[in-house]
Order: structure tokens, then C-alpha cells, then sequence
């Protein structure tokens, strides 16, 4: 991207659906209701012919420092001073109103170019407010409806005129193609090739929980700053916010979620959003960190957002956080260990790390918690190794007779990965009992070492070479 653009304003005036405009997607929640957006949500902008990095921001809400309020101020600053350009929104609708001419005085204190933007100018009665935007001394507005797209034209000549062209249209640089596959076409398709792990591939992880678990604080830790919005309420987080950084090399992309309540006490609509935008996290990680509160672990929800990362088949890892203020840490470990293998049977062998997001304890060990079980949920094992693996499974255990006859499990093969599938070419796929593929699934899990993903077994009936042929007199 070329240059950063921060959108600001009071609350309610549009900010998150032009944002969602400029991306082309609904990433940030929009609701009637003031004060939706809380943390700063970057994304990737196009506007014509234009590319930029966006920042939505909270609103600003005149209160001191130690308040929500005050906090979420503090975020919107740090989007004014990391970005190049600032689009100063104001509802043209309403009309201004002392916080606007507080925020344009600021924004004028900070010298930095700004486009003055006058949305809702497709309601009747819109001119006033509109006029009224000269007063703040910051150019002419430029009047747009975010939510019906008008003037998106005069919004992308504000943009570059305020930035300039060779900011906004940096020279094209010619890049050579560098992501080659080095395997030719047969040995893609060998079923016996068993690709080696990419260390370097960028991670998706998802961090999700309970409210107030301490989700943001530990992302924060990560990053070593204050990004996410952090303090003693609960349910602070309402965007699944995404963030960047480094860990030893390779690039993680971080999800902070919303915190998910029971489903029946979950009533108002913004909060509904709030889980469905998390929800939508859990299907785009590829790495999912279920996060504990160490002092009250186990709830009945914690266990159902177990069940719904394995049933989405993502990659799940336990976080017992605020391990520092557990007062008998070697007692309470045993014990999590004992109720994770009996509390949590579909995940046998899920990885459980103590952390505390507060001091910084146990990061990295959840890390590399992490990166092994990506390892585990992107392997794949040779057909051979497989159908050897097998035919030992069924000499120790044959398969049961079902009407009187034995059912024969005659092939196997991996079909997928992420997370490792399989398929099973048998007779009578339809009277295979749940046990004995149970039976199977867990023998998978010790002599292929794949702990705590999920695993799928698919059953097919074997081909009749026989089925086409005509029946002879």
C-alpha cells in the first residue's frame, strides 16, 4: 500500500460504513447505536483508481483518560499520528456540534493533511449542515453518502490532492516470479509424497473465549504495545480486530474476537453481530486458541467453544490464562490435565499451555504450542504407509460381523488435509459402527502422531467391476 488514511469523527456519523465501502466488504460493524466501534480496525482501501491502507476508528467522546471512553480516545490518537492522511467525517444530516469543532481544532493543531468529508448528504435537508462544515476551517467538504456511494469520485480528488500525486501514484516496480513449484506434476500427484512443512507460510490464529478472559491483554503482550483496546469491563472487544507481527521469523496474523456468552443470554442485536463476526474468525483461522480463565476454568461454555472449533476443524489450543494469580499452580495444573482428557474425549491429546497475558508468562510456549499443531493439522502420510498401517489395525482388531457377515475395510487413503482426511474404500460402508471408527481415529492419533486435530474418516463402497455387465441367460 501506498500511503495510510485514518477515518475520525464523533460517534455516529458513518465512520465504519465508509469504511466497509472503501474495502468492499462489511468487515466493521455498523448499527445505529453510538459508539459501536471501539478498537482501531485497519484494511486494505480501493477507491478508483486509488490504493491505501484505511484505519476505522472510535469516535470521539469527551472523558477522562481512565475511562472507557478516555481509552478508546487514546487508540483513535494513535490512528491520527500513524497514518498520512486523515478523512475528518461529520454528519451533514445533524449538522455540526461542539465535538466536531473540538476534534477539527485538534486536527488542525496536528498540521497533517486533512480531507473534510460531509456524509448523509443524500438526506433532505442535508445543505445546512453541509455549509456549516466551512466554519471548521478546513476546506471545502466534500459531500458523500457512504452508505448509497455517492461522490466517491470528488472523495478520491480530495484524497489525492491533499496527499499528492507521486504519493499517491508511486512509480510501478516490475517484480520477477518467485513463488515456483519446485515439484513437476508427477510428483504432485504421487499419493507416496509426503510434503515437508512450510516454516515460513504466514499463520492465521484466531484468539477466542469467554468475556473478560483476558483475549486482547494477552494479544497485546504479544505485540509488546497497547494496539487493542484492554481494562476491567467485560465485553470490550466488538470487532474481530487483526493485527501483524513477527515470531522468530515468520509472520502471524493475529485475531482478537468479541468474547462469546452463553447463547440464550446473548439478546441484543450488536451483540449477535459481535459473536457472528467471531464466529467468522474461527472459519477463516487456520489456528484457533481457546482461552481460559485459570481461575474459574471449564465452564460449560468453555467446553462448547471447544466443540465448535473441532467440529469446524480447526486446529485447537487450550490457554489457561491469569496462571499468576493461581495460588497452588502444580496442584491446579494436575488437575486441568486430568479434566482436559476427561472433559474434552474429541480432542484427545489438545495442547494446554498456563499463560498470564498480564506478565508475559508462558508466550512462548504458547507459541510454539501453536506452530506444532499447525505441523500436525497440515500433514499428510503416504498411501502406502497408510494401507500397511491398515491392515495391522484390522489383524489386531478385525472389524465386526454385522448379519452374519464380516465387513472388510480393503483401502485407504488421505484425501485432504487442514484438517488430515481420510477415506476408506469398504463393503457396506452404511453398517460400519461408530466404535470401531472410533477405534481407528484414535489408532491414527498414536502411530501417526496427531494430537488434539480433528480427524475425518470417510467410508465408501468399494467398485463393482462386475455392477455394468449384462447378466448372461
Amino acid at each position: 500500500m501506498n500511503f495510510t488514511v485514518a477515518i475520525v469523527g464523533r460517534p455516529n456519523v458513518g465512520k465504519s460504513t465508509l469504511f466497509n465501502r472503501l474495502v468492499g466488504k462489511k468487515l466493521a460493524l455498523v448499527d445505529d447505536t453510538p459508539g459501536v466501534t471501539r478498537d482501531r480496525r485497519p484494511g486494505d482501501a480501493k477507491l478508483v483508481d486509488l490504493r491505501f491502507t484505511i484505519i476505522d476508528t472510535a469516535g470521539l467522546e469527551q472523558s477522562g483518560p481512565e475511562t472507557l471512553q478516555g481509552r478508546m480516545w487514546a487508540q483513535t490518537e494513535a490512528a491520527i499520528d500513524e497514518a498520512d492522511l486523515t478523512l475528518f467525517v461529520v454528519d451533514a444530516k445533524y449538522g455540526l456540534t461542539p465535538a466536531d469543532e473540538t476534534l477539527g481544532e485538534m486536527l488542525r493543531r496536528r498540521g497533517k493533511p486533512v480531507v473534510l468529508v460531509a456524509n448523509k448528504s443524500e438526506a433532505k435537508g442535508s445543505d445546512g449542515g453541509y455549509y456549516d462544515a466551512f466554519t471548521l476551517g478546513l476546506g471545502e467538504p466534500v459531500a458523500i453518502s457512504a452508505e448509497h456511494g455517492q461522490g466517491m469520485i470528488d472523495l478520491r480528488d480530495a484524497i489525492v490532492a491533499a496527499i499528492g500525486e507521486d504519493r499517491a501514484f508511486p512509480p510501478e516496480i516490475d517484480e520477477a516470479e518467485t513463488n515456483i513449484d519446485l515439484r513437476d506434476d508427477e510428483e504432485a500427484e504421487d499419493e507416496d509424497f509426503e510434503p515437508a512443512y512450510d516454516e515460513t507460510k504466514p499463520l492465521r490464529v484466531a484468539i477466542i473465549g469467554r468475556p473478560n478472559a483476558g483475549k486482547s491483554t494477552l494479544i497485546n503482550r504479544f505485540l509488546g504495545e497497547d494496539r487493542l483496546l484492554t481494562g476491567p469491563e467485560a465485553g470490550i472487544t466488538r470487532d474481530s480486530i487483526s493485527v501483524e507481527w513477527d515470531w522468530r521469523g515468520r509472520t502471524i496474523k493475529m485475531f482478537d474476537t468479541a468474547g462469546m456468552r452463553k447463547k440464550a443470554r446473548v439478546q441484543e442485536k450488536l451483540e449477535k453481530l459481535s459473536v457472528a463476526d467471531s464466529l467468522r474468525s474461527i472459519r477463516f483461522a487456520e489456528s484457533v486458541v481457546i482461552v481460559f480463565d485459570a481461575t474459574i476454568p471449564f465452564e460449560k461454555q468453555d467446553l462448547q467453544l471447544v466443540d465448535l472449533v473441532v467440529r469446524e476443524g480447526r486446529a485447537a489450543i487450550l490457554a489457561f490464562n491469569k496462571w499468576d494469580l493461581v495460588e497452588d499452580p502444580q496442584a491446579l495444573l494436575a488437575d486441568l490435565r486430568e479434566k482436559t482428557e476427561r472433559l474434552l474425549p474429541q480432542a484427545r491429546g489438545i495442547r494446554a499451555v498456563p499463560i498470564s497475558g498480564q506478565t508475559g508468562y508462558g508466550l512462548d510456549k504458547l507459541m510454539q504450542s501453536i506452530i506444532d499443531t499447525d505441523k500436525v493439522w497440515n500433514r499428510r502420510i503416504s498411501t502406502a504407509r497408510l494401507n500397511k498401517w491398515l491392515e495391522s489395525q484390522q489383524i489386531q482388531h478385525p472389524p465386526p460381523a454385522v448379519s452374519g457377515r464380516r465387513l472388510k475395510l480393503k483401502y485407504m487413503t488421505q484425501v485432504k488435509a487442514r484438517p488430515p482426511g481420510f477415506m476408506i474404500s469398504c463393503t457396506r460402508p452404511e453398517a460400519v459402527p461408530e466404535s470401531y471408527i472410533r477405534y481407528l481415529t484414535n489408532g491414527l492419533r498414536a502411530d501417526f502422531d496427531m494430537p488434539g486435530v480433528p480427524i475425518r474418516i470417510h467410508l465408501r463402497a468399494s467398485d463393482n467391476p462386475f455392477e455394468n455387465r449384462k447378466k448372461r441367460r
